[in-house]
């Protein structure tokens, strides 16, 4: 069985898949960076520092989820 790849708070597009796939039904919109900062932070895989986020690095997950999102719901 594969590990699962190493994640740091740079893969946006990633780190986005697998928001989309864990929360289908979420509306990254609607998320609060503080709640996305402790969803990436418990995905399988991240291995980033915590304290290494910033609100831009935020920001391009969640628009990169975004897309992902409004992709699976045209």
């Amino acid at each position: 069985m594969m590990s699962p790849a190493k994640l740091a708070w740079e893969d946006h597009e990633e780190i986005a898949l697998l928001l989309h796939e864990r929360y289908p039904a979420v509306r990254p919109l609607d998320v609060r960076f503080t709640d996305l900062h402790k969803w990436v932070c418990e995905l399988p895989g991240f291995a980033g520092d915590p304290k290494a986020s910033t609100e831009g690095k935020l920001e391009r997950i969640q628009m990169a989820w975004l897309a992902e999102w409004q992709d699976a719901n045209e």
